[in-house]
């Protein structure tokens, strides 16, 4: 059984990547990618659940969590091949890749730009392209973040997060990532909304051969089930799982999640 503390890969561009491994040896590779903003403990739940039937890998993207602050043009790409080296630091020649929102953008590019290594691809509370009004809109948030501190836009970011009978059911959950949020950097957190606002994956979504699950919450705003629905009817063979939470659900419905990616494990390593 893997359950290694906070390690370090270093990217090509001298980035240092947290990362840690869970699970179990031998057991069906999943590496898991989070949202902006937030960390790699957004997959806990998830990870308890699977810790015994799949290999696992949870990191901070770069500009997040314990991984360097390290600002500059971000774009998915980058992301992506950060990923690509973090794996050859643990050794692994391909995983399932899985996504939560920014995760699932890093994941499509991923997969666009590494397909010999997704094993099967899981975008999760995502889009492929967030709109022709998008790069202003993301702008525009970056902007309040800088001139008014991410305290400010807390409640904005936990709605969209949560539904609202979550919020008030775990307030020590809310209170947790409520403080992983307002402690990014704001210069990388600006980064990354320019990087989602100027996204633009869909392109790639006829490439994918790998089989792909994306599932979204019903109540979804940040990126609604329209948006799923676009990546399922774009991607060849592509599943649509649609659960009753909002935008975070690896927070919100963990076993749901890990349900999902167990299923989606087996197909693409040929155990279903």
């Amino acid at each position: 059984m893997l359950a290694q503390g906070l390690n370090f890969a270093t990217t090509r561009d001298g980035a240092r990547l947290a990362y840690r491994r869970h699970g179990t040896a031998g057991k069906p590779r999943i590496v898991l990618i989070h949202s902006l903003a937030l960390d790699g403990s957004v997959w806990d739940g998830v990870v308890a659940r699977l810790k015994d039937k799949a290999d696992l890998l949870v990191y901070d993207c770069r500009g997040h969590g314990a991984s360097d602050r390290k600002a500059g043009d971000y774009t998915p790409r980058l992301f992506a091949d950060d990923l690509a080296v973090l794996m050859d630091h643990v050794g692994w020649r391909d995983a399932v890749v899985a996504g939560c929102s920014m995760g699932g953008c890093v994941a499509q590019a991923f997969a666009g730009a590494y397909p010999e290594r997704t094993q099967g691809l899981a975008l999760i509370d995502t889009t492929a392209w967030y709109g022709e009004k998008a790069p202003a809109e993301w702008r525009q948030r970056a902007e309040t973040a800088r001139a008014k501190g991410l305290q400010s836009l807390a409640e904005f970011q936990t709605t969209r997060w949560f539904t609202d009978a979550f919020r008030e059911a775990n307030p020590d959950v809310l209170e947790k990532y409520i403080g992983i949020f307002v402690a990014n950097d704001p210069d990388c957190y600006v980064a990354s909304c320019i990087m989602l606002g100027d996204a633009d994956l869909r392109s790639l979504m006829a490439g994918y051969k790998m089989p792909v699950s994306v599932i979204v919450g019903e109540e979804d705003y940040a990126t609604p089930v329209a948006a799923a629905q676009a990546l399922q009817q774009g991607i060849t063979g592509a599943t649509l799982k649609i659960l009753k939470g909002r935008h975070i659900t690896p927070v919100e419905l963990p076993g749901d999640i890990a349900d999902e990616l167990q299923t989606l494990a087996a197909r693409a390593y040929g155990k279903a």
